[in-house]
């Protein structure tokens, strides 16, 4: 009874003029970012900061956490339709949703992933309202052993992910995970592998990786191609809405995505991205013979990720609004907003701040709805984009993300890092290697390593800490199990036969 008081509080909250106002500005921005390649929502927040002074708290709020899930939203579009992701955690529909595209399917993607988002907001939301309190409990369960090995599971899973061979597949996560180390030490604060470039000593930017090798990377191999074998998409769209065989493959996908990526948002350090690379491993392992293979075009491989990182990006706010612990960038800067609005984050906001907590709260539900109304009728819009000769659309492209990507850091030097990217992308398409397994590992290898050093100082340098705190050598057997299942003579031949190539 004391949930739906407290919803009701919200409600009336959110749906007052201003708040509407503010949540509808948010999530037309989020989309328009998360469509636009390299400028994320991290850097639009941040620019924003400043203007939130003039505003009261909750509408301040509410309109930064619609750019934050508005944005999940709009990644996907950029990711399915020139297979350039958007935002981090599109990586993973860019796999099938590319291929969707490709074949004509481009419509039915794009609503398999706005309806999935919607769906995965709307229950991200209830579980924050009902299960904020027990889910913070098991966040606090994770020290820095669980985390490191909770990212080794998510490396192997990633073999499993990548089409292909084993070899191929470990070999880019080795490389992934080199590429991460070039950065500042994160204990001695030296910097490292950075050749004395100062643009290096920050590390390579995501963006500047996943632009090179997955948008420019694919117009170079389209570009090798003769003009009448390049992609021209909209020569046979099949329509704008998936169909009946569509959606009764794609609800399960859903659901599934959805639990998942509502318990693996709660957790630090890019839940909603480790949630949509974890639900297409697990697709990938539940959907029996589907009617178009994964990485050829399974809207299962649309679904089920973009429910998981939408889901995963709700969730992601109970730790910052019941502990005030930002479990990422995006986070971070939500507690700085909430700071230079004088509240205190933490587990005080919802007894000092209940308008503020629950209206947050109800106007996510208000705001995912505006987003499925907003995004739908725009299908067609996007489609009519494809219709773009490609000598037109590929220079178009090429401008649209030298842009984005010099607007990272107002640097050229970014630029440039790019343009080399592109020639790796290019190599990594002609050698057959699937490059989302190297983006996960130069993601989570910074991370991994920090988890590594934090546990064993904490233990004083004893190994032995990551199989004697129980949850730890829980998934640390799970990673070992998954890489003995993957290595089994049948499962290894059955792989291959069903990513066997075209």
């Amino acid at each position: 009874m004391e949930l739906l008081n407290n919803l009701l509080l919200g409600f009336q909250t959110a749906l007052t003029g201003q708040n509407l106002l503010y949540a509808f500005g948010g999530a037309v921005l989020g989309t328009l970012i998360g469509v636009l390649p390299g400028l994320g929502p991290v850097a639009t927040i941040a620019m924003l900061l400043p203007s939130i002074y003039s505003l009261d708290a909750t509408p301040a709020l509410i309109m930064l956490a619609g750019i934050y899930y508005g944005a999940q939203y709009g990644g996907s579009t950029t990711a399915i339709l020139i297979n350039v992701p958007g935002e981090s955690s599109s990586v993973v529909t860019a796999i099938d949703g590319y291929q969707m595209a490709r074949q004509g399917r481009a419509g039915a993607a794009l609503a398999a992933a706005g309806l999935g988002s919607f769906f995965a907001g709307c229950v991200g939301t209830v579980v924050i309202a009902a299960f904020a309190p027990p889910l913070t409990e098991l966040a606090f369960k994770f020290g820095s052993a669980e985390y490191f090995s909770l990212m080794v599971l998510g490396l192997v899973g990633a073999v499993v992910l990548a089409s292909g061979s084993l070899i191929k597949a470990i070999a880019m996560i080795v490389l992934g995970l080199l590429l991460g180390q070039i950065n500042t030490d994160v204990i001695s604060g030296t910097p490292r592998f950075s050749f004395d470039i100062p643009e290096l000593t920050d590390g390579i930017n995501f963006v500047v990786i996943a632009m090179g090798i997955f948008g420019f990377g694919e117009i170079i191999a389209n570009l090798g191609q003769p003009a009448e074998h390049r992609e021209v998409f909209t020569k046979d769209v099949k329509g704008l809405w998936p169909t009946k065989e569509d959606f009764h493959e794609a609800w399960p996908s859903v659901v599934r995505g959805t639990a998942l990526g509502s318990v693996l948002g709660v957790l630090p350090g890019g839940g909603a991205l480790l949630a949509s690379f974890a639900a297409y491993t697990l697709e990938k392992k539940v959907v029996r013979n589907p009617r178009h293979p994964f990485g050829k075009g399974a809207i299962q491989g649309v679904a089920g990720p973009e429910s998981a990182n939408n889901a995963g990006a709700q969730t992601s706010f109970i730790p910052m609004l019941t502990l005030g612990i930002p479990p990422n960038a995006v986070m971070a800067l939500m507690v700085g907003a909430m700071t230079i609005k004088g509240i205190q984050p933490g587990p005080q906001v919802m007894t000092s701040n209940p308008e503020l907590f629950w209206g947050l709260i109800a106007s996510m539900w208000i705001g995912n709805l505006m987003l499925v109304v907003l995004n739908l009728p725009l299908i067609g819009i996007w489609i009519k984009l494809l219709s773009v000769p490609y000598r037109f659309l590929f220079p178009a492209i090429v401008v649209f993300c030298c842009i984005g990507t010099y607007t990272l850091n107002n640097n050229s030097f970014d630029v440039y890092v790019t343009a080399a990217f592109a020639v790796v992308g290019y190599l990594f398409y002609k050698l057959s290697c699937e490059p989302a397994p190297l983006l996960l590992g130069f993601i989570l290898g910074p991370m991994m390593e920090e988890h590594l050093r934090r546990a064993l100082l904490l233990s004083r340098g004893d190994w032995s800490t990551f199989v004697n705190r129980p949850l730890s050598a829980g998934l640390l057997a799970a990673a070992a199990l998954m890489v003995v299942v993957v290595l089994l003579p049948a499962i290894r031949s059955k792989r291959e036969e069903a990513f066997q190539e075209d």
